[in-house]
């Protein structure tokens, strides 16, 4: 017990589970496993991100704290011409993004292991996306936050899925103190998503 799914080495004993869902015109399939997030079905928050994001043509996207995948690889699938990355600190998470990458006819997505960003760090990204660890605490979070501000490319944009129980109001004012702009995208079911502007 006490162990969550932004452990880096999860103990949990391996209980492999296959699943369908459907998502913006999208049908995808994912292999999640015991001790990763919300391993028994898309959780609200991440299909809501799904559904307002943008991606334009061409862009470098990021998809920080993957866990087995979806967000990314629905990136990946709505914009064929986008540079995906992903990374989380769960290295059983990143085996299971990079399979479910390949399996849902994306393998050109790179997948990587690391705690924040350090796995891309000098890098720039035209959209990053997360639905973060909240339960991690409030300081990784807005770690997360402020490493999004300095990896984010001049006119990318920063999108967040949070809950408003979960602290999503006052992670908005952090936005608004971190980025130039920062808009509520969509509200529904008591989460809220974030689009934070970078500068131009």
């Amino acid at each position: 017990m006490g162990e969550h799914y932004f452990t880096r080495n999860p103990t949990a004993k391996s209980d492999v589970r296959f699943l369908t869902t459907n998502v913006r015109g999208l049908t995808l399939a994912f292999r999640t496993d015991a001790g990763v997030f919300s391993r028994s079905g898309l959780d609200f928050g991440t299909r809501l991100l799904i559904e307002c994001m943008h991606i334009p043509a061409h862009a470098r996207v990021l998809d920080v704290g993957c866990g087995y995948g979806p967000i990314g690889i629905a990136a990946a699938k709505l914009e064929p011409t986008a540079r995906v990355t992903m990374i989380d600190v769960n290295e059983r998470a990143v085996a299971l993004a990079a399979f479910n990458a390949s399996q849902n006819g994306v393998p050109g997505i790179r997948v990587l292991a690391g705690d924040g960003f350090a796995p891309v760090l000098g890098e720039a990204f035209d959209v990053i996306l997360t639905n973060p660890p909240v339960r991690a605490g409030k300081a990784v979070v807005y770690r997360l936050f402020e490493q999004a501000a300095r990896h984010l490319a001049p006119g990318g944009a920063f999108w967040v899925v949070m809950r408003k129980q979960q602290g999503a109001l006052s992670a908005f004012e952090k936005l608004k103190e971190l980025f130039p702009d920062a808009d509520v995208v969509n509200r529904r079911k008591g989460y809220y998503v974030f689009r934070a502007s970078g500068r131009a």
